[in-house]
């Protein structure tokens, strides 16, 4: 049973840092594409990054030069770290994992997803 359990979220203010988590089991995510998306309330789930099982990366623009996606096969987890981070950036911060991914940016590619994790930046 495929099981993704993300963490590290919390409360910062603008210009913080935060590094989230997932933690995958069930199955090896080395082996998988998986992806970091967020939602905020009132908007729709977007895709925030995603790496691919060959370890290719893709970030999405709001993000670029700020985030850094990497996993960790040895611990079976995905990183995404984030940095100088924006009132904007404030959202429910979830992974997901899917086989072959032709849009990354699409939920549809995806077929396990975790609990999500709350992200709150302040100005």
């Amino acid at each position: 049973q495929v099981q993704l359990v993300e963490s590290g979220g919390g409360s910062v203010q603008s210009g913080g840092s935060l590094r989230l988590s997932c933690k995958a089991s069930g199955y090896t995510i080395s082996s998988y594409s998986m992806a970091w998306f967020r939602q905020a309330p009132g908007k729709e789930r977007e895709g925030v990054s995603a790496i691919d099982n060959d370890g290719s990366t893709n970030y999405a623009d709001s993000v670029k030069g700020r985030f850094t996606i990497s996993r960790d096969s040895a611990k079976n987890t995905l990183y995404l770290q984030m940095t100088s981070l924006k009132p904007e950036d404030t959202a429910m911060y979830y992974c997901a994992a899917g086989l072959e991914l032709d849009f990354w940016w699409l939920i549809g590619e995806y077929s396990y997803w975790g609990q999500g994790t709350q992200v709150t930046v302040s100005s």
